[in-house]
């Protein structure tokens, strides 16, 4: 990381801004983390055990953000979920349950939530906005997520990592 790079996160600390992770590859998170008093964030991430992607974030980086107290959003991006990496219509809510189940043992139920890329990625049928919502949710509660557990990925750990890195 450059020197103007390492300037801007101390001063988005300082300033208790937001550094989201999701867009950086793996040695710019690491030179983040290594900088970075706040809690880590990628806010529309997935992990690479479940598939492969590059933008997918490792086991370490994981153990890192959960270290920190930070937070993972689910990437809804079609070829983010699935273990072929592919772009395909046939992409079920089973392709999001594994990842949250994953994102879940790694980061506990505190530091998990909804993430999507609706800006243009490719999604699942049923998820091409805000209106597949209550399909994955559903989903959610026939896989055995109690409504606790619900809220808090559907809306409640973004705001306790929103409360954690701007102060209450």
């Amino acid at each position: 990381m450059t020197e103007l790079g390492k300037k801007l996160i101390q001063a988005c600390n300082q300033k208790r801004i937001l550094v989201d992770l999701s867009h950086i590859n793996e040695k710019g998170f690491w030179d983040v983390a290594e900088l970075s008093t706040a809690p880590l964030v990628a806010s529309h991430s997935n992990a690479f055990a479940r598939c492969a992607q590059s933008r997918n974030l490792t086991d370490r980086q994981l153990a890192a953000i959960a270290e920190t107290d930070g937070f993972v959003g689910l990437n809804f991006a079609t070829p983010f979920l699935r273990e072929d990496g592919k772009n395909s219509a046939e992409t079920g809510t089973e392709d999001y349950l594994h990842h949250l189940d994953y994102l879940l043992e790694k980061l506990g139920e505190d530091r998990v939530g909804f993430g999507s890329d609706f800006d243009g990625a490719p999604m699942a049928p049923f998820m091409q906005d805000v209106r597949g919502l209550p399909t994955l949710i559903n989903a959610m509660r026939k896989a055995g997520y109690g409504e606790r557990l619900i809220a808090k990925i559907a809306h409640e750990n973004w705001v306790n990592v929103l409360e954690r890195t701007w102060g209450e």
